[in-house]
Parts: structure tokens; C-alpha cells; sequence
């Protein structure tokens, strides 16, 4: 935190005076500042509380709706500027002094524990919290003055007095003494002894005035760089260790005492050169050479600005690609990441500011900025996170919901095995180091049963531990005074012991754990059964209903003319007519044209038929079907006439405008001009279904219908209603198409009335045959 502070208020990479311009909450925890500065142009701060601060390349996506606290934040310091950032003491908390209008603000972040995003006043009374919550000694709410944590010993502030007053009342080692009580932490701790060579694990209250004089002397020059701004901003490299290896040391592995957390042990002890950060694998070993030369030739050819490096820059060769890399985007825009790229087998083990001793001859990549570095270790990894996030969810939405449920039983299995293979082999393991379990619970129950208290028995234990002879004693990791148990390192696996039990008694506590997890794997083994019975039987319905009707797709259309009456002729022509006098009034007005032909009646009571021409020549198959259409759907069919008498004209014959003194009523036209008659125009129409390229039910002439459509049903003017003789003709097509369900949504009893004449009909000829007309007419009586 004192390095990124310290790197964000001097140089080239500071941030006072910076306009902010925009404020983003991509994340639960986590805010943008898109900011404008004058020596870096448009650029990103990122803040997640509890975690990180730096400037960032890697941007999320930001929500489609803004949440309330970037809102606000909008509200208050948009437009305004940076006039300072401080570190609190040497604590986990930024604050962000603002200045906009005169008006001043402060916007804290807490990057302890789970920490916060907090805006106050100058004052320090809350504006607003990213997260409104109680502590026993602080309220972050609204309207609440802003309480720092009690101040802890800042390092680089301390003076060498201070030093000996706090090292010389410890209880405790000099390095955990170090880590604790001087808020080092156990990585500088460390360093600050691999610096010098006194011995960490000596008592603190032992240490003479030379030693402490050298601890404070080796403690400011680690820190010196940090004052006068020297970094030497690094991502420290480890081999990536096989998942099924690196989970097992996850599960069984013992977490390590200070004095045993030797960084260097976590990464590989392999020498060589720095890695380059310009995006291809650099050497790691003597042994990786030449690849690493042709997978920086291919990166070279790729990204021409890696090879314009600046060898003089103030971070080194290595960093250098990385900086031209980043440069070779428009400075403006700061969406694009820098580009790098981890080598092949490595994993990034830590990032730090300083070029740290205990990771001498490690491999690293080096950068120019501190920023850069904790982008790479933070800002990349965290929207890699949201990537898999999203397609996870992506995965999940094509899942039905049997198949998301499926998925998550599979993944319960594999957790409860997981769990009974665990408990299992740490029941063995007690088991097979016996008599070792069994002299840790009697040195135990010894020290209990003479009185000792819990805390002596620690004092004890850490003492042994500190002689280095006691196996036992090295063994125990933690003890839990609250229920009697210990927690013992068994090599392979670490196991909680119950001292007040025996060896057997205490393996027999993992034996149970491991048959209760037996138990739910049962149930979980059970209900995956059910389910993958439930996937089977609707695959299979879903099969069966394909196999039925392969043929049958369903391709609906909105069409123009479906609220009129309608039907495409033998040559592919549209044909529409009016189903009132309203209908025929909106044909005429809005769909008529004077290219197109128009039929009607000799007598009142017919629709305005119109056949569109589209310009082109119509032939007089179309014309025939035209006249049978339009006398059909006339009076003439309620009238039960077997023919009737029908003219055509061109639409530009057809007028709204009545001669001087007469009145033209709706649904009505003025025909002027010579006109064309058919006479004994047959009354007969049919239904039928049309599959392709649509599929509906039909209506219109014989001719077009069979032209265009499968089972075609032949009507002429009878004795049964409308309703009860299209129910009819469903219940025929129900006997054909077994798919019930596709039949309904192209030709139910409603949608087959809809292409029917008006009146009363009968059906000649069903889908069937003939035979049709003697079983509807058997039909219709006994519906009678």
C-alpha cells in the first residue's frame, strides 16, 4: 500500500490533479474511476475493497443499470479533482482528498479484512458507504462521523528507542515480534532477516542493542526504496503444479509456522533469466533457451511493439516490451490490456515492489510500473474470473432444467467422494501412526491432569518446538482449548484430535464422518437415478413425437391479408376479398391498385374481390378461380343456389366518387367503363392444409387448394352450420395427424371457420374419399 500511494502521487505516474470523469460499480465489491490526467490522458482506477488499488487495463464489463452508489459518487465528485492520496499510518487504508466547485470530499478505501469504499466531507462525516454496516466500536452508515482504527506502529516512522521499548517486553521470537507488532507481516519480516544475519527464531527480548540497531538499519533500507520512489515492480514466477497434485496439498496440506514459510520454497529452485514481458516465453533454464528465442521470434512477429523496446528504460530490458507493447494502442483509449503473456508451465507466485533477497535467482518479469505489475496478478485474473462466470452461466442457460439439475447431483457425488476418500484416509493415517497419536494424547492429558493451564501447555509446546527435539511437540499445529483438541500435523494429512479420547476412538470420529458421507451419497446416488430416468423418458417422447411427423414444421407468418378472406391461386396469385363492408372499404382504399383485377356479383351482398396482378400478366386459370371465389363467398352460398353470375373489371375502373345528386354507401364503388362476365359460376370451395413453405389452413377454390395444400376437403352449400362442420373437418384431420398438439396451432375448428363461406355447407369429398360425405352426414344428424 505504501509503494502504490507513494507511486500514484510523484512522477510520471502520479494522480493528483487528475479530472475524474466517470464512476462504474462493475462488481459487488468493486468500483472503476475513469479519470482524465494530464501526463497519462484518459485512464482507469480500479478500487475493490478489501483487496486492491491500482490503475488497470483489464476493465469489466459495466452493468446495464447503474446501482445506487456509483450513482451517487456520480453525483458528488464528478468533475472533480484529485488533490491528494494517503496512506493511513502504514495501515490497509487510502484516502482519496477531492476538491470540486471548492467543495471538498474524501473517498476512503479499506482494503482490511473485507473492507469498504466509503465517501465522507472534509469533515470525515459519511456521505455514503459502499457497504452500510456495525462494528462494535464503529458505525459506517450515513450521517455517522468516520472513525480510523486504532494507529499501529508504522516502520517507516519508528525510531530505534521505540524499537528496543517494544522488542524488550515481547514474549514472542524476534521474527513474529516483527511481523506482528511493527505490521511487516511475515513476508518482510522474513526479508528483513535474510537481509541481515541475526536469527529470526531468537527470542525478542534477547536481542542486544547491536542486533536491533541492525534490524532498523536493515528494515529502513529495505523501505528506502519506497520513500524516494525506486521501484523495482516485479511479478515473481512458480512452476504450475498438476491440478489433481496441487488440490490433494490443498486438502491434506499443513499450513506452515512462520519460522517454516520460507518464500523460496514455494517457487522452483530452478535459476535463470528474467522472463519477458513482452508476451513470448523468455528463458526460465539453460535447458529452455532456444525454445524460449523461437517463441519470442513468433511473438516479435506478431506484436511489433515488443521489439521496439527502450533498453534504457528505468525498468530494465524486461519490462521495456512491455511498456512498448502497451504504447502501441491509441493513448486515449485504455481499453486494450497490455500484452503479456505468462510462459508455458508457470503461474504467477507474487508481486511485488521491491527486488526482494529471499527471491534472488527466481524467475520474475519486471515492469515499469507497480500499477502494471498488480494489474497482471489482479486485474487480469479477476476478469478472467467474470469471463468463466459468464460462460458458465451461458453453459447452464442451455440446460434444461433437468439437465442443470443432473449437473449439480453429478457435482454433489464427486464432493461426497471427495469427503469419504478424505475422512478415510485420515482415520488410516491415525491408525498407522499409533503409537506417534497416542504418546501426543498422553503428553497431553499428563500436562491437563497436573494442573497446567491451556496457555502454558503452549508455552511449553513452543518451547520444544524452538529446541527442535521433540517430534510430538513439532507435530502439533494449533490447539483449540474450547473442546480439548489438537490439531497434528500426520505428514500426509492433518487431522483434529480429541485428547479426552483414544487412538481408536479419535479414527473412528473420521471413520464416522466418511460413513455419513456414504449415507448422502446413497440419496444423492438415488435422486441422480430419478432424474436421468425423467432425461431418458422425455428424450424418448421427444423421439417418438419427431418420428411421428418428421415432415410437420411449424412456420408461422403475420401476413397483411390474414384478416380478410384470402387464397393464393394455381399460379402463385394473391387473391383477397372483403369479409364486410369495412374490410371491403379498406381493401379498396389501401391495398387495391389500378393494375389489379376486381371481381363481384351481378347482385349486392359479395365481397370486393381483388386479384394482385403485381404487373404481371395474369392467366385465365387464375381468373376462373377468381369468379368461383367470389361468387362463393357471396349471398348466393347462404342462398343455397348451386351457380351464380359474376363480372370483372380493372382497378382503375372502380370509383368511390357517384355521379352528380347520388350517394354512394359504405362498402359500395362506382363502376364505370366495359365489363367482363362469367356466367354459371359453379358454387363449390375447399379446405385443405398448406406445409410448405408455410404451414396453415387453407381455403379457396378446388383447383388452388389441391395446387397448394394436402388434405383437401370439398364443400359445397348444405345443411350444416359453419362451426359444427369445421369441428368436422378437424376431427377427419385428427385421424390423419397424429401430432395433436402441431394440428391445433395450424388448422384448429376456430382457424378452419376462418377460411369457410358463410352459410350453411356440406362436405362432398373428405381427405378419406368419398366416403367422407356419407360418414359427416351420419355425423351431423346424430350431433343434431
Amino acid at each position: 500500500m505504501a509503494a502504490i500511494v507513494a507511486e500514484l502521487t510523484t512522477g510520471n505516474t502520479t494522480l493528483i490533479d487528475a479530472k475524474i470523469e466517470k464512476i462504474y460499480q462493475p462488481d459487488e465489491n468493486e468500483i472503476r474511476i475513469n479519470l482524465f490526467a494530464r501526463n497519462r490522458g484518459r485512464d482507469n482506477l480500479i478500487i475493490e475493497s478489501g483487496k486492491r488499488l491500482h490503475m488497470s487495463k483489464y476493465l469489466k464489463e459495466s452493468p446495464k443499470v447503474a446501482q445506487s452508489f456509483p450513482m451517487l459518487l456520480r453525483k458528488y465528485i464528478t468533475g472533480a479533482r484529485i488533490i491528494s492520496i494517503e496512506q493511513h499510518e502504514f495501515d490497509r487504508i487510502v484516502k482519496i482528498g477531492l476538491v470540486r466547485g471548492g467543495e471538498e470530499s474524501i473517498l476512503i478505501a479499506e482494503l482490511f479484512s473485507k473492507g469498504n469504499i466509503i465517501l465522507t466531507d472534509k469533515d470525515g462525516r459519511i456521505i455514503l458507504p459502499m457497504k452500510p454496516v456495525t462494528f462494535r466500536e464503529r458505525r459506517i452508515r450515513s450521517g455517522e462521523i468516520y472513525e480510523l482504527p486504532k494507529n499501529q506502529i508504522n516502520p517507516m516512522k519508528t525510531s530505534v528507542e521505540e524499537m528496543k521499548e517494544i522488542l524488550s517486553v515481547s514474549d514472542r521470537d524476534a521474527i513474529r515480534t516483527l511481523a506482528n507488532q511493527f505490521n511487516l507481516g511475515g513476508l518482510y519480516s522474513e526479508e528483513v532477516f535474510k537481509r541481515c544475519s541475526i536469527d529470526k527464531t531468537k527470542p525478542a527480548n534477547e536481542l542486544t542493542d547491536d542486533d536491533i540497531q541492525i534490524i532498523y538499519n536493515t528494515i529502513n533500507e529495505m523501505l528506502d526504496p519506497i520513500r524516494n520512489g525506486s521501484f523495482s515492480p516485479r511479478l515473481i514466477l512458480k512452476e504450475k503444479k498438476e491440478k489433481g497434485k496441487a488440490e490433494k496439498e490443498s486438502e491434506n496440506g499443513v499450513e506452515k509456522d512462520i519460522e517454516k514459510a520460507d518464500p523460496s520454497s514455494i517457487v522452483s529452485e530452478k535459476t535463470g533469466d528474467v522472463v519477458d514481458a513482452g508476451g513470448a516465453a523468455a528463458a526460465v533454464t539453460a535447458a529452455d533457451a532456444a525454445a524460449a528465442d523461437a517463441a519470442a521470434a513468433d511473438a516479435a512477429a506478431t506484436d511489433a511493439a515488443a521489439t521496439d523496446a527502450d533498453a534504457n528504460s528505468p525498468a530494465g530490458g524486461s519490462s521495456a516490451a512491455v511498456n512498448a507493447a502497451a504504447n502501441a494502442a491509441d493513448p486515449a483509449d485504455n481499453s486494450a490490456a497490455p500484452a503479456f503473456t505468462l510462459p508455458a508451465g508457470m503461474e504467477i507466485a507474487d508481486v511485488v515492489a521491491l527486488d526482494l533477497a529471499q527471491y534472488k535467482g527466481l524467475p520474475f518479469v519486471e515492469f515499469k510500473t507497480f500499477s502494471e505489475a498488480l494489474d497482471e496478478a489482479f486485474g487480469k485474473t479477476a476478469l478472467k474470473e467474470v469471463e468463466v462466470k459468464k460462460e458458465e452461466v451461458k453453459q447452464d442457460k442451455k440446460l434444461g432444467i433437468y439437465e442443470r439439475r443432473l449437473k449439480q447431483q453429478t457435482e454433489t457425488i464427486e464432493k461426497f467422494d471427495r469427503e469419504i476418500e478424505k475422512n478415510t484416509k485420515i482415520a488410516e493415517s491415525i491408525y498407522s501412526n499409533y503409537a506417534f497419536v497416542e504418546s501426543i494424547l498422553n503428553v497431553l492429558n499428563g500436562a491437563r491432569d497436573s494442573g497446567r493451564s491451556w496457555d502454558e501447555i503452549k508455552k511449553i509446546i513452543d518451547a520444544a518446538k524452538k529446541e527442535n527435539s521433540n517430534e510430538a511437540a513439532k507435530a502439533i499445529l494449533s490447539i483449540q482449548p474450547a473442546d480439548a483438541s489438537v490439531t497434528v500435523d500426520l505428514k500426509d494429512f492433518k487431522a483434529v484430535l480429541d485428547i479426552r479420547k483414544t487412538v481408536p476412538q479419535n479414527a473412528n470420529v473420521y471413520y464416522d464422518l466418511a460413513k455419513k458421507f456414504e449415507k448422502k451419497k446413497d440419496g444423492a446416488e438415488k435422486a441422480l437415478a430419478d432424474t436421468q430416468a425423467i432425461i431418458e423418458k422425455k428424450e424418448k417422447e421427444k423421439k417418438e413425437d419427431k418420428s411421428k411427423n418428421t415432415e410437420f414444421v411449424l412456420k408461422r407468418k403475420k401476413h397483411w391479408y390474414d384478416r380478410f378472406k384470402w387464397f393464393i391461386s394455381s399460379d402463385g396469385f394473391l387473391v383477397v376479398g372483403g369479409r364486410d363492408s369495412d374490410s371491403n372499404e379498406e381493401i379498396f382504399k389501401k391495398y387495391m391498385e389500378k393494375r389489379d383485377f376486381v371481381f363481384h356479383t351481378q347482385h349486392p351482398g359479395a365481397p370486393l374481390t381483388v386479384v394482385k396482378s403485381e404487373g404481371k400478366e395474369v392467366p385465365e386459370t387464375t381468373l376462373q378461380e377468381a369468379a368461383t371465389f367470389a361468387v362463393s363467398h357471396s349471398t348466393l352460398w347462404k342462398g343455397g343456389s348451386a351457380s351464380g353470375d359474376c363480372y370483372m373489371v380493372k382497378g382503375d375502373q372502380v370509383s368511390k366518387t357517384p355521379e352528380s345528386g347520388e350517394y354512394v354507401p359504405k362498402g359500395s364503388f362506382i363502376i364505370r367503363g366495359e365489363r367482363r362476365y362469367f356466367e354459371n359460376v359453379t358454387l363449390e370451395l375447399a379446405v385443405g392444409l398448406e406445409f410448405r413453405p408455410e404451414t396453415r389452413a387453407i381455403g379457396g377454390p378446388i383447383s388452388a387448394v389441391t395446387k397448394n395444400g394436402d388434405y383437401v376437403c370439398e364443400i359445397v352449400p348444405g345443411k350444416f352450420n359453419q362451426n359444427d362442420l369445421s369441428k368436422k373437418i378437424y376431427r377427419l384431420y385428427t385421424d390423419m395427424i397424429k401430432d395433436q398438439k402441431f394440428l391445433k396451432q395450424i388448422a384448429s375448428p376456430d382457424l378452419i371457420a376462418m377460411v369457410m363461406p358463410p352459410g350453411e355447407s356440406d362436405i362432398r369429398k373428405g381427405p378419406e374419399g368419398g366416403k367422407a360425405k356419407d360418414e359427416s352426414m351420419k355425423l351431423m344428424e346424430n350431433m343434431k
